[in-house]
């Protein structure tokens, strides 16, 4: 057994180097959609899908545990599949939850009524299906009071990132900056609201100026790992993990390969 992460694509690699930085005696098993990327794209219902197919299968390959390194299946998925119930064991999570506790100061577990943050104005860039899901806003809305969102959908930069296209992405990247700041001029805070998003987040805050706090899930969602691993240490596992992909293996394995800078070898899910 291993502890899962999954996404649509790549982007989730960002949380999985994050993840094995903070954790390194924990085992990940890795799982890439890539013949059905990207998911930004799809319909909800499309989404739900194949999540929990991706999930179900990773359950089969011994994990108990599955991050949704993914904001678009986190947004699409995760609430359902939770209500309609899990398997004995086993768990799902999602990366909104660290950007959230982040943003407003509380851990998710506090239900106590919505109180006012000092983050006033935020400016979140996502994939269409995460923004067009408000899954973000109604979560903030649960423990936050007079924030006000404005989202940008950010088409184009999960495909240039997962083509190698770094030059694209950039332009991409202040393109999708000048039409949020055109809506808020004034952002205090920006969520980068796509897994794929830290490898630009260098880009993203030169665009947006260093007067703007720009909050990235890699190490937020990694804390939250070690920090649920130690509450719960049954869902660690043991035994090896791995990186599973639906795509050409070759062509994934080079392209995480070049995305993280080290090796990385896929085989068929």
């Amino acid at each position: 057994m291993a502890v899962g992460i999954f996404d649509s694509g790549l982007g989730g690699l960002t949380v999985l180097n994050a993840a094995q930085s903070r954790l390194p005696d924990v085992d990940f098993l890795y799982y890439a959609d890539s013949a059905r990327a990207p998911y930004g794209v799809r319909d909800a219902e499309d989404i739900y899908n194949l999540t929990k197919a991706a999930v179900a299968d990773m359950w089969d390959k011994g994990c108990d545990l599955v991050i949704l390194a993914c904001n678009t299946a986190s947004a699409a998925a995760l609430r359902r599949m939770q209500e309609e119930g899990l398997p004995e064991g086993k768990r799902v999570l999602g990366v909104f939850v660290p950007l959230i506790e982040a943003l407003t100061e509380r851990q998710w577990g506090d239900n106590s009524p919505p109180r006012e943050v000092e983050v006033k104005h935020v400016a979140l860039f996502a994939t269409p299906a995460t923004v067009s899901s408000r899954a973000f806003q109604r979560e903030l809305a649960f423990r936050a009071i007079g924030v006000d969102v404005e989202a940008q959908a950010c088409g184009g930069i999960v495909d240039a990132i997962e083509d190698g296209d770094m030059i694209l992405a950039e332009a991409l990247v202040r393109s999708h900056v000048d039409a949020l700041q055109r809506k808020m001029p004034e952002p205090q805070a920006a969520i980068l609201g796509c897994t794929h998003y830290p490898l630009m987040e260098k880009e993203f805050q030169a665009a947006l100026g260093a007067g703007v706090k720009v909050f990235s899930q890699g190490t937020l969602v990694a804390d939250s790992l070690a920090d649920y691993l130690e509450r719960h240490p049954d869902m660690k596992g043991s035994g090896k993990g791995g990186y599973f992909t639906t795509g050409d293996p070759a062509r994934v394995s080079d392209r995480a390969t070049q995305f993280l800078r080290r090796e990385i070898r896929f085989q068929a899910a």
